[in-house]
């Protein structure tokens, strides 16, 4: 009878396919995405109350196709997971939600705008919602499209917003291989960020590529926590002449689309 009872045990533990292992994928992906660092099995083990038996069967399928990165004993969000999150993020109410306040956006300005979110082990800025200007003569990408964090407006808003480990990892160990017009370095990144998380926005002229030029303001969750970058982008020509006016408009429109009422970020 005692044998039974262990073997009952035994395959309930092993069951990795019923709604108590899929409570325990969803609570594990929950507690990595607020530990950018990783976890320890230990500490999985304490923040989710399950076996290590357990734990290492869900971990291990989930390491070998990159939804989680395994190393130096912690376990993180790998690239897999972060290509999930920006396609469920495409087709979620989030892009829905924000669409409105683009549209005014693209009336105000008349520019391209997109909503850009990062993929931190990717190290890119993906682009989830684009609405094209209504001028012939545009900035114009696909939805899905991907661009280093330091080569953009938005990507560097997003460093910006990072938190303090997150951008001392990635100034780090980037490295600059996509040349642009105007040279970015460690320590010119470094120093560009900071003033982008002082002014609360990010702008550039003629950087990445001559004759473009573009506009960001970070859009905050609940928690305060920037979760996307809302932008603008369109000819030189066209921002040198509005610089100053696009600039309070992208940031007015970002703060109402974050639920902050006025430009100071008071909610």
């Amino acid at each position: 009878m005692a044998n039974s009872q262990e073997e009952t045990t035994i395959e309930v533990e092993r069951d990795v396919t019923g709604p108590r292992s899929l409570t325990r994928l969803l609570g594990l992906f929950g507690v990595l995405s607020r530990a950018p660092e990783g976890m320890s099995l230990a500490e999985l083990n304490i923040a989710l109350d399950t076996p290590k038996s357990s734990l290492l069967n869900l971990l291990r399928p989930l390491v070998a196709d990159a939804y989680l990165l395994h190393g130096n004993g912690t376990y993180r969000l790998g690239p897999t997971m972060f290509r999930l999150s920006a396609e469920v993020l495409a087709a979620w109410d989030f892009p829905k939600m924000i669409r409105p306040f683009m549209e005014e956006l693209c009336r105000r300005t008349e520019e391209t705008v997109l909503l850009g979110v990062p993929d931190w082990a990717g190290e890119v800025i993906s682009y989830v919602e684009v609405m094209n200007s209504p001028h012939p003569v545009r900035y114009q990408i696909p939805v899905g499209t991907t661009r280093p964090l330091y080569v953009t407006t938005g990507g560097r808003l997003l460093l910006a917003f990072a938190d303090k480990k997150r951008q001392a990892d990635y100034l780090s160990t980037v490295s600059f291989k996509l040349k642009t017009v105007i040279p970015i370095t460690r320590k010119s990144l470094k120093k560009d960020i900071a003033r982008i998380h002082d002014e609360g926005l990010s702008y550039s002229l003629d950087v990445s590529m001559k004759g473009l030029s573009a506009v960001a303001a970070p859009v905050f969750d609940s928690g305060r926590r920037c979760v996307a970058a809302l932008s603008i982008a369109g000819p030189t020509d066209r921002f040198s002449r509005e610089l100053e006016s696009l600039k309070t408009i992208v940031k007015e429109v970002a703060n109402r689309a974050s639920g902050i009422t006025d430009l100071s970020g008071s909610q």
